[in-house]
């Protein structure tokens, strides 16, 4: 048995965090190392080690669909990032996504 999940363990309510959103499937919280004034993380309740790992069309959909909503409730303008693998910036083997806004004018791209 693997141990929980930063994210598992924060849904459980073992690890404070700040909840801007919660449903029955999905939470939002503030990330605690921020990369912009506003930086929200929109976790799946159900557990999946990387985006890839989520082959349900509509879990998907749904999944990015309440990134847009919490991005909405945070800001007219908004970036939606999934890092996906080690080797893709990803530190926490629990799918989410992060919501980056906030900036006066336009942040400096990285594409």
């Amino acid at each position: 048995m693997t141990a929980p999940t930063l994210f598992e363990r924060i849904i459980a309510r073992d690890l404070p965090s700040e909840i801007v959103y919660e449903d029955e499937r999905y939470i939002a919280i503030c990330d605690i190392a921020p990369k912009a004034p506003i930086h929200l993380l929109v976790i799946p309740k159900k557990v999946t080690a990387r985006l890839d790992d989520i082959t349900d069309t509509a879990e998907l959909g749904d999944l990015w669909q309440t990134a847009i909503k919490v991005a909405r409730q945070h800001a007219q303008d908004y970036r939606l990032v999934v890092n996906c693998g080690e080797g893709g910036g990803q530190v926490v083997f629990h799918t989410h996504i992060h919501v980056l806004a906030g900036w006066d004018g336009a942040p400096e791209s990285d594409t």
